[in-house]
C-alpha cells in the first residue's frame, strides 16, 4: 500500500502532503483501482490523446466540473508552446514567437480532461509587466493545480526566485518543469542541479522539459492526473475503450506485414503464419493491457489459440475458391490467422478467458474470403508489397471489428 501511496506523493513539498490526505481520504477499494490505473497510463502523446478521447463520455462536460490547470512562468519560457501541445482543437492554438511578451492576456481551452490556461510572462519589469503578472498570478490563484514553467537556458535568477516564492505563497499543487532541456547538451545535470538549487527544492521535483518536441509531456500529464483523483477515475473508466481501439490499430497493421510477407507460395501449410510478426503482435498487445510477459511466453499464447491448425484450416478452405495464385492464398491465410490470434489475445488479457475454436475459425474466415476476393482483382502477378498492405488495410477497414468482447466470448 505504501508503494501505491507514494505514486500520489510525487509533487513539491508539501502539496505532496495534501495529495495523500486526499488519497487517504479513499475507500480502499477505490484505492485500489485508481493505483491498477496509474500503472497502465500510456508512455507516449500519441496514446495518451487516443485514451483523452476515450475519456471524454466519462466526464462532466461542464466547466466547473473540470480542473483547471494553470501554466504560469516567466516570459519566453515556452509556456504557450507547451499549451499548444495539450489543446484539442487547432481553434485554441496560442500564438508562439521568440519574441517576450506575445501572450498579453490568458488564453484557456478544455482540454478534455481538465481546462488549461496559458499566461503571460509573470516576471517582466514595468507597468505592462506588472498588470501581466497580476494577470497571470489571478489565474493561479484560481487554478486547481499550477503547472511552473522555467527556462533551463536562461537558469533561475532572481525575478525567477520571486515568482516562484509568489506561487508557493497561493498554497496549491505545483508541477515545476525546466523547458528547452533540448538546448542543453552534457551540463543537462549541473542545469538541473542549479535550478533546484534557486528554487529550493530537490531535483527529481523538476520534470525535465522539451515542449517544442513533446519531449516530458507525458510526465506532466501524469502528474496532472496524480494530482487529481477524479482525472484518474476517468481515465480508468475510458481504459478498456483505449485498450481496445489501440490493440485493433495494432491487429491491423500485424495482418497487413503478414500477408506482404507471405506472399510468395507455400509449399504446404504446416506452419504458424509468419511467427515473429505474431510473436511482435501478442507482446504489443500485452503492452496495451498493461501485461508483462516474455517473448517465449508470446509464442506459447500463440500456440495455445492454435494458429497452425487455424492456418491450415482456412488453407484448405480458401483453396476451394477456383485455385487462387499461391501469393493470394499466402497472403489471405497470413492475414486471416493474424487477425484472429490477435483478436484471441485481446480476450485472454480483457478477461482472462479464451476464444472458442469455432470463433477464432469464423474471424479468420471473415478476413481471409474477403481478403481473397479483393486480391484477385489485382491479377496473377504478385503485387509491391507496400500495395499489398494498403489493400490488406482497406479490406480490415470494410470487414470491421468482429464485435464487442462480449460477442467474441461464447
Amino acid at each position: 500500500m505504501d508503494r501505491d501511496k507514494n505514486q500520489f506523493g510525487e509533487f513539491v513539498g508539501r502539496w505532496g502532503g495534501e495529495i495523500l490526505k486526499i488519497w487517504d481520504s479513499l475507500p480502499q477499494d477505490v484505492r485500489d483501482d485508481l493505483s491498477k490505473v496509474l500503472g497502465q497510463l500510456p508512455l507516449e502523446p500519441k496514446g495518451w490523446r487516443s485514451l483523452i478521447e476515450s475519456a471524454l463520455e466519462h466526464i462532466q462536460f461542464a466547466a466547473g466540473d473540470k480542473s483547471l490547470i494553470a501554466i504560469v512562468g516567466p516570459a519566453n519560457a515556452g509556456k504557450s508552446t507547451l499549451y499548444n501541445q495539450l489543446i484539442r482543437t487547432q481553434e485554441d492554438r496560442a500564438k508562439v514567437s521568440a519574441v517576450p511578451g506575445t501572450t498579453r492576456d490568458p488564453q484557456e481551452s478544455d482540454v478534455g480532461l481538465f481546462l488549461i490556461v496559458d499566461t503571460p510572462g509573470a516576471d517582466a519589469a514595468g507597468n505592462v509587466g506588472i498588470v501581466e503578472k497580476e494577470k497571470a498570478l489571478a489565474v493561479a490563484t484560481e487554478a486547481d493545480v499550477i503547472v511552473a514553467m522555467f527556462d533551463a537556458a536562461h537558469g533561475i535568477r532572481e525575478p525567477e526566485e520571486a515568482l516562484f516564492r509568489d506561487l508557493r505563497d497561493l498554497d496549491k499543487p505545483i508541477i515545476v518543469t525546466l523547458n528547452k532541456m533540448d538546448l542543453i547538451g552534457r551540463e543537462r545535470p549541473e542545469v538541473l542541479g542549479r535550478a533546484a538549487a534557486g528554487l529550493g527544492i530537490g531535483v527529481e521535483q523538476i520534470v525535465p522539459l522539451s515542449a517544442k518536441k513533446g519531449d516530458g509531456l507525458v510526465s506532466i500529464l501524469l502528474s496532472i492526473a496524480k494530482s487529481e483523483p477524479r482525472i484518474v477515475a476517468a481515465l480508468g473508466k475510458a481504459l478498456p475503450a483505449y485498450r481496445w481501439d489501440l490493440a485493433q490499430t495494432a491487429i491491423g497493421r500485424a495482418a497487413s506485414t503478414a500477408a506482404a510477407i507471405a506472399i510468395t507460395p507455400l509449399p504446404f501449410v504446416d506452419f504458424i503464419p509468419l511467427l515473429g510478426v505474431q510473436s511482435a503482435l501478442v507482446l504489443g498487445i500485452a503492452r496495451i493491457y498493461g501485461k508483462k510477459i516474455t517473448l517465449q511466453r508470446a509464442r506459447e499464447l500463440i500456440l495455445t489459440f492454435g494458429a497452425g491448425l487455424l492456418g491450415r484450416t482456412l488453407f484448405y478452405e480458401l483453396s476451394k475458391f477456383g485455385g487462387p495464385p499461391g501469393w493470394i492464398l499466402s497472403a489471405a491465410v497470413a492475414a486471416g490467422t493474424t487477425v484472429a490470434v490477435g483478436y484471441g489475445v485481446m480476450v485472454w488479457f480483457e478477461r482472462g478467458v479464451k476464444i472458442s475454436s469455432a470463433t477464432l475459425k469464423r474471424i479468420s474466415g471473415a478476413v481471409g474470403e474477403t481478403l481473397l476476393e479483393r486480391l484477385r482483382t489485382m491479377g496473377r502477378r504478385r503485387p509491391h508489397k507496400k500495395t499489398l498492405q494498403d489493400r490488406v488495410s482497406e479490406v480490415l477497414e470494410d470487414v470491421g471489428p468482429p464485435g464487442e468482447i462480449d460477442d467474441l466470448v461464447d
